[in-house]
C-alpha cells in the first residue's frame, strides 16, 4: 500500500513539474525496475529517457507543422536508380547539412518532374529533425507576398519573417517572368540572407543562362546569382520526369524535354 501511494505520489509531482510522459509511464517503468533488480539511478535514467524522447516527438511534430511543408518525404522515399544522372554520394553529403553550418546555397536544376521539390522537402525534413529552423514556399506565393506587403508599407516586417528561419526552401523558381517590384523584391531577400551567411535551398527549371530572361534586368541577374553561387552546390537531374516513374517502367512512352547543360529545358 505504502509503495502504491509512492507511485501515485510521484505521479501527481511529474505531472506537476509538466513531465507528461514521464507521468504516465512511471508505474511500468517502476515494475520493470523491480524485476530487473535496476539500481536507482539505471530507473530514474530511463524515466528522464522516456521523457526526453517524448519532448522530441512534440517538437518534432511542432516544428514540421511550422516548417510548412506541401509534403512528408524523405530521401529514403527517393529511387535514385531512377534517375542515375543524379549523383547520391553528393545528396547524402548535403543530408549531412554541412551546408546549413557553412551558410551554403543548394540549388536543384532540371525539368519538371525529376524530384527537384521532394529532395529539397527531404534536406529540410532531416534540418527539422536537427533542429534547424525551416520554412519552405514556394516561388510563386514568396513573390506575391511580397508584393502585397510592398503595396501595404510593410515589406521590412514581412522580410523579417523570411530572413528568421535559418534554412529557407524556394520551390519552383523560374515559371514565370518577374516583374521589376517583383525582382527588387527578391533581391532584397537575397542580399539580406547572404550578408548573414542564411542559406537557402531552390529548385528551378531555368539554367542560369536564362536568368536575364526571368529577372528582366541583365545586372540584377548578375547581382542576384554572384551572391546566390558565391556560396552554393548546384545539383542538375537529367531525366524523365520522376512522378510517372511508374507509366515508363510499365511502357507507356512519354515525351520527355531535352534538358540543357545547366538543368534548363531546351
Amino acid at each position: 500500500m505504502a509503495e502504491a501511494l509512492l507511485l501515485a505520489r510521484a505521479e501527481e509531482l511529474l505531472h506537476e513539474l509538466g513531465l507528461r510522459r514521464a507521468a504516465e509511464v512511471v508505474v511500468n517503468h517502476a515494475d520493470a525496475a523491480a524485476a530487473r533488480q535496476l539500481t536507482y539511478l539505471a530507473f530514474l535514467v530511463g524515466l528522464l529517457e522516456a521523457e526526453r524522447e517524448a519532448r522530441y516527438e512534440r517538437y518534432l511534430q511542432a516544428r514540421m507543422k511550422l516548417a510548412n511543408f506541401p509534403f512528408r518525404k524523405t530521401l529514403a522515399d527517393f529511387d535514385f536508380r531512377f534517375q542515375p544522372s543524379l549523383d547520391e554520394r553528393q545528396v547524402r553529403e548535403l543530408a549531412t547539412l554541412a551546408f546549413v553550418e557553412e551558410g551554403t546555397n543548394v540549388i536543384f536544376l532540371g525539368p519538371p518532374g525529376v524530384g527537384k521539390s521532394h529532395l529539397a522537402v527531404a534536406l529540410g525534413i532531416e534540418a527539422v529533425r536537427h533542429r534547424i529552423s525551416t520554412y519552405f514556399v514556394t516561388f510563386h506565393r514568396l513573390v506575391d507576398d511580397l508584393r502585397r506587403a510592398h503595396a501595404d508599407r510593410r515589406l521590412e516586417r514581412r522580410l523579417r519573417v523570411y530572413n528568421k528561419p535559418r534554412l529557407l526552401i524556394l520551390d519552383e523558381l523560374g515559371y514565370l517572368p518577374l516583374q521589376p517590384l517583383d525582382a527588387a523584391n527578391f533581391f532584397r531577400l537575397v542580399c539580406e540572407r547572404y550578408e548573414r551567411g542564411l542559406p537557402m535551398i531552390i529548385t528551378s527549371n531555368v539554367s542560369y543562362g536564362e536568368w536575364d530572361r526571368l529577372i528582366g534586368d541583365p545586372v540584377l541577374a548578375a547581382a542576384m546569382l554572384d551572391r546566390l553561387l558565391h556560396r552554393s552546390v548546384t545539383v542538375n537531374i537529367r531525366g524523365p520526369s520522376y512522378r510517372l516513374k511508374d507509366r515508363l517502367r510499365s511502357g507507356v512512352p512519354l515525351t520527355v524535354p531535352a534538358v540543357g547543360r545547366e538543368g534548363g529545358e531546351i
